[in-house]
């Protein structure tokens, strides 16, 4: 979701345009509304409808100018893309022609030293993208040791988790970002030197992802979108970190004409096998936005087409 600092652009948005391929007259779901990059270029390239949703209420309010720039043919609603399903119901589509989600933080929430996200430049230790619930202020200074240690190795995969956790616990209170990178770096010891990323990245991929409960809203979104497509209607992701793309690796192989078929001596029902998606290629960022815009490196754009069966 992120793109270069202050200009918001959207990560592969030719590549997800190709992806979602809009059409005149259809209905699709930008799932994670961020800055609008996607719902604009959507609009903008067919005569079509986008629901917007998202967590944040500072995207929901910035979005009301473009919702009147395109007439009404953006709706947005605030809350959790895992809802889709229920949101759609107070438009008039029976079903949705696409759905795209631009998984992880977005740059307004990144850019911003008060939302706590980046320890770029010192700010709360908040992180939450609905600005509401458990921040993770509360959550380093009120959880054990092991909880917290299972947390950063789980959603950060940092090796260095426990060590990381035990000093986190003894310098309690933490209350500001750049405290916390602090107390990470130095628990990482002299090697965090050799670190290609800030030692402290991990530990608040794994603090945001567990305060935002990122990967169960994931998994609740993509069986949210399988159940509102239209045969033929597209589901278009973009991931950031290996956890959330095996997530959206596992959900479209699973349900998709090459996943692997039970042998013809099992007796299993015959519709658990018909698969549910052709799979679209693969797609990363090109080399021109790798130039441009540095945060594109990690993304991956997966997508496949639901079949009419």
């Amino acid at each position: 979701m992120t793109g270069p600092k202050n200009q918001h652009v959207p990560v592969m948005l030719p590549e997800v345009l190709e992806a979602l391929a809009p059409r005149d007259g259809a209905n699709y779901v930008d799932g994670t509304f961020g800055g609008g990059g996607y719902a604009s270029a959507i609009l903008e390239a067919a005569d079509c409808r986008v629901l917007g949703i998202d967590r944040d209420p500072a995207a929901i309010a910035r979005g009301q100018a473009l919702v009147e720039r395109f007439g009404g043919r953006l709706t947005l609603v605030q809350g959790e893309f895992s809802r889709m399903d229920e949101y759609i119901q107070g438009t008039d589509a029976k079903g949705m022609d696409g759905v795209v989600l631009d998984l992880g933080v977005s740059s307004f929430q990144f850019d911003q030293p008060a939302r706590g996200f980046s320890f770029r430049e010192d700010g709360p230790l908040d992180m939450r993208m609905s600005l509401s619930g458990e921040s993770a202020a509360d959550f380093v200074n009120t959880t054990d040791e092991r909880t917290l240690s299972l947390t950063i190795s789980r959603y950060g995969e940092e090796k260095n988790a426990r060590r990381i956790a035990r000093a986190i616990i003894a310098a309690r209170p933490i209350t500001g970002t750049a405290q916390l990178a602090a107390i990470v770096s130095q628990a990482q010891g002299p090697a965090a030197l050799r670190f290609a990323i800030h030692p402290a990245t991990r530990t608040f991929q794994a603090l945001r992802i567990h305060v935002n409960d990122e990967l169960g809203e994931l998994e609740r979104g993509l069986d949210a979108a399988l159940n509102i497509l239209n045969p033929q209607g597209r589901l278009v992701v973009v991931s950031f970190h290996s956890l959330e793309d095996r997530i959206v690796k596992r959900f479209l192989a699973e349900r998709s004409t090459t996943a692997p078929r039970a042998s013809r001596h099992a007796p299993v029902d015959a519709s658990a096998r018909a698969p549910v998606f052709q799979l679209l290629t693969r797609r990363t960022p090109s080399a021109q936005e790798l130039s441009d815009n540095p945060r594109a490196r990690s993304a991956k754009l997966r997508a496949g087409i639901k079949l009419a069966a």
